[in-house]
C-alpha cells in the first residue's frame, strides 16, 4: 500500500502539536522499555526496534522545530518550543540510559550488513558522547547542560526573529532605490518613511540607497538585532558547551563537535580557515581596494570602506565596469516564474515531477508539491517563501518528516523571505541553494534506517549539494527557460556572461567574508573571550578586509552560532567539494543524464548511509581536491 504524506490539520494547530509530539515521544519511551525487557533479540532485531523509536523521536523533534519558527500564531510557536524541549530531553535521557547502553554494547556486529553495523557504531558513539559511562552526578549535570542549551538556543533564535528594528527617514533619502521599493514605502503621517531590518527592506537599501549616512543607520540597526540579551545568552552558551566537552574528556567544544565531521579536530578547523584565508588574500585585498577607489570618486575624504558601503559600491562597479545593473536584471526574475523555473530545471535534471498538492498548511502562503519519480510519489515538499511577522528571518530548509523506507515519506520545507514580485539574481541563487537541501532530504529519504535519512551526512558536507545546485542558476541557456521580462523576452546571454564576470570580480572579498564568519564561530567557542565585540573587531581586521561599523554587535544576531556552533567553516569546506563535484559535469550540457543520474544516485540518494568522503570519491573516481576551488577563486 502506498505511503501517504503527513495529514496536517485545517485548524487547532496547538492541539495538533501537543498531540503529535506527545504520541511520538510516548512511542519512543515504549520502544526503550521493550529494548530493556530482557527478550532475546538478534542484533538486527534490536536495531530494527531502535529504529522505530528513533523515527518517533525524529517525528517529535522535526515538526516542532519547524512550527516554532514559522507558525503565524505565537501561542502555537510557544507550544512547539516546549515540545522541542521535551524531545531534546528524551534524547538525552535515552542516550544516558546505562541499561539501554548495555543492550547495544552486548550485540554481535558480525551478523550485520554494512549499513546496520555502521548504525550500531553510531549509536554506541552517541551513548559515549552523552556520558553514559559517567557517574550519576556527572550524568545529571550533563543532562542539565543539554536542557539549558536547548532553551538558550530557542531564546537566541526567538530574539533574532522578533527583534525587527527600523529607521525613519525623509522620502528624499530613498534616492537610488527601485521604483517598486519606493512605492511600497510611502511616507507616514509624520512625513517619514520606515525602513526595517527585515530582508526585503535591508538588502536593497544597503545596495542601492545613495545616502551613506542612512545606509550606516540601517546597517547599525541590522547588526545590533538581539542585543544586548543575546550577548549574555551567548556567554552562557559558550561556557556550557565548553563544560560539556571537557566533562566528556575533550580539550574544547570545537574538538567535541568536530569528532563527527569530516574535518575531525578543532585544530584542523583553524588550519583550514588560515589556508583559505591565505589562498584568497591577494584577490580579497585587490577587491577591497577597488571598492575604496570607486568610493573616493564620490567622496575623496572616505578613508576606508565599511560594511555599510560594500554592497553599494559593489553594485556601482558592476554597473559601470560590467554594464550589469542589478535593478534592471530584476525585470527577468518575477517570483512566480522563478519558482516554476526552479521546479522545471530540477525536475529535468533529476528525473522528477512536481505535482501541486491540495493540502492544508500553517499559512496561506505555503504551496505544497508531491515529488514523483518514475510516476511514484517519493515525498512531499512545502514552499514557505515570503516574509511575515513572527517568521524565521533568513533562508533555510527544515525537516517536517524524515523518510523511512516502508514507514513514512520524507517531507521537507523551504523557509525563505523573498519578495512577491521581482527578485534579484542573488535571491534566485539563494532559492536554488536552499532547494538543493530540500532535494537532498527527499531523494535521500528512502533509507531503512532513520539515522541515515535525508541530509544526514557529516555536517561539513551538507552544504556541498546545495552550493553545487547554484551552478544551474548561472547558466545562460537554463536561465532563458524561465527568466523573461514582462513582454516575454528571455534574459540575453551576453547579460548573463557579464553577470558572471561581475560576480568573479568580487570573489576574493566574498571568500574572506565567509572566512571571517568561520573564524568568529570557531574562535568564540575556542577562546570564549570576555568581550565579544573586541574579539570580533580583531577577527574582522585579520580576515574580513572590509571594516565593520563601530558600536555594533553582529554576534547577537549570528544565528549560525546556535545551529552550526563552531563549524561555520562548513560552508567553505563544502564549497571546495562542490566545485570539485561540479567539475564532473559538462558546462555545455548541464542536463547530461549520465552524470546527473550518477550524482543523484551516488550522492543525494545515499543520504547519510555512507561517509561523505567515500560518497565523493565514488562519484569522482578519486579523492576530492582543492584544484577546482583554486581555479574558481582565480577566476578561471
Amino acid at each position: 500500500m502506498p505511503l501517504e504524506p503527513l495529514a496536517l490539520p485545517t485548524a487547532d494547530w496547538k492541539s495538533f502539536v501537543e498531540d503529535r509530539a506527545t504520541a511520538s515521544l510516548s512511542t519512543a519511551r515504549d520502544v526503550i522499555a521493550q529494548l530493556k525487557d530482557g527478550t532475546g533479540r538478534t542484533a538486527l532485531e534490536t536495531l530494527e526496534l531502535w529504529n522505530i523509536g528513533e523515527t518517533a523521536t525524529a517525528n517529535a523533534a522535526s515538526f516542532t522545530e519547524l512550527l516554532s519558527e514559522v507558525h503565524p500564531d505565537a501561542e502555537v510557536r510557544k507550544v512547539a518550543e516546549e515540545k522541542m524541549q521535551d524531545a531534546a530531553a528524551s534524547v538525552t535521557a535515552r542516550d544516558q540510559d546505562r541499561d539501554l547502553y548495555e543492550v547495544f554494547a552486548a550485540l554481535d556486529a558480525s551478523e550485520l550488513d554494512a549499513d546496520a553495523a555502521r548504525l550500531l557504531e553510531k549509536v554506541l558513539l552517541d551513548f559515549r558522547r552523552s556520558g553514559v559511562d559517567r557517574d550519576e552526578t556527572t550524568r545529571q549535570r550533563l543532562a542539565d547542560i543539554a536542557a539549558r542549551l536547548t532553551v538558550i538556543e530557542q531564546n537566541f533564535s526567538r530574539n533574532v526573529r522578533d527583534d525587527v528594528r527600523s529607521i525613519r527617514i525623509s522620502p528624499d533619502r530613498l534616492d537610488g532605490l527601485p521604483d517598486d521599493f519606493r512605492e511600497a514605502h510611502p511616507a507616514g503621517d509624520d512625513g517619514l518613511v520606515e525602513i526595517t531590518t527585515d530582508y526585503p527592506d535591508f538588502r536593497p537599501f544597503r545596495a542601492y540607497a545613495h545616502d551613506r549616512a542612512a545606509r550606516e543607520d540601517i546597517a547599525r540597526a541590522y547588526n545590533s538585532r538581539g542585543w544586548p540579551a543575546n550577548d549574555a545568552l551567548l556567554h552562557e552558551l559558550l561556557d556550557l558547551r565548553t563544560e560539556q566537552a571537557k566533562t566528556l574528556g575533550y580539550d574544547s567544544w570545537p574538538d567535541f563537535d568536530a569528532e563527527l565531521k569530516m574535518i575531525g579536530t578543532g585544530d584542523a578547523i583553524a588550519e583550514f580557515i588560515d589556508r583559505i584565508s591565505d589562498l584568497s588574500a591577494d584577490r580579497a585585498h585587490a577587491d577591497a581596494a577597488a571598492l575604496l577607489t570607486r568610493a573616493q570618486q564620490d567622496d575623496p575624504t572616505i578613508a576606508s570602506i565599511t560594511t555599510a558601503d560594500s554592497d553599494y559600491y559593489g553594485e556601482l562597479i558592476r554597473r559601470e565596469q560590467y554594464d550589469v545593473d542589478a535593478q534592471a536584471v530584476r525585470q527577468y526574475f518575477d517570483f512566480s516564474r522563478v519558482r516554476e523555473g526552479l521546479l522545471s530545471v530540477t525536475g529535468r535534471l533529476f528525473g522528477l515531477e512536481y505535482r501541486e498538492a491540495d493540502a492544508p498548511s500553517w499559512d496561506a502562503d505555503v504551496t505544497s508539491y508531491d515529488v514523483l519519480q518514475g510516476g511514484e510519489r517519493i515525498g512531499r515538499i512545502h514552499l514557505d517563501l515570503h516574509p511575515r511577522g513572527g517568521k524565521y528571518k533568513h533562508a533555510a530548509q527544515f525537516d517536517l518528516v524524515k523518510g523511512v523506507r516502508g514507514a513514512q515519506l520524507p517531507e521537507g520545507v523551504l523557509v525563505c523571505n523573498f519578495p512577491r514580485g521581482l527578485m534579484e539574481h542573488e535571491q534566485v541563487k539563494t532559492l536554488f541553494h536552499e532547494f538543493g537541501h530540500l532535494l537532498h532530504h527527499v531523494l535521500g529519504g528512502d533509507q531503512m534506517w532513520a539515522r541515515f535519512s535525508g541530509v544526514a551526512t557529516e555536517w561539513d558536507f551538507v552544504e556541498a549539494p546545495s552550493q553545487m545546485l547554484e551552478e544551474w542558476a548561472w547558466d545562460a541557456e537554463i536561465l532563458r527557460t524561465f527568466a523573461v521580462d514582462a513582454e516575454g523576452n528571455p534574459i540575453p546571454a551576453d547579460l548573463v556572461a557579464r553577470m558572471r564576470e561581475a560576480a568573479d570580480s568580487d570573489r576574493g572579498r566574498w571568500v574572506r567574508t565567509q572566512i571571517f564568519y568561520a573564524a568568529v564561530s570557531y574562535r568564540l567557542h575556542q577562546d570564549r573571550p570576555a568581550d565579544h565585540d573586541a574579539a570580533i573587531t580583531e577577527l574582522s581586521a585579520r580576515y574580513a578586509v572590509i571594516a565593520g561599523l563601530d558600536d555594533t554587535h553582529m554576534q547577537a544576531a549570528f544565528g549560525h552560532l546556535t545551529g552550526y556552533s563552531s563549524a561555520y567553516y562548513t560552508y567553505m569546506w563544502s564549497l571546495v567539494i562542490a566545485k570539485d563535484m561540479f567539475s564532473a559535469f559538462d558546462s555545455s550540457d548541464m542536463f547530461a543524464a549520465d552524470v546527473a543520474d550518477r550524482y543523484r544516485d551516488e550522492i543525494l540518494a545515499r543520504g547519510g548511509a555512507t561517509d561523505a568522503a567515500e560518497l565523493v570519491s565514488s562519484f569522482l573516481g578519486r579523492e576530492y581536491s582543492f584544484d577546482a576551488f583554486g581555479k574558481w577563486l582565480a577566476g578561471s
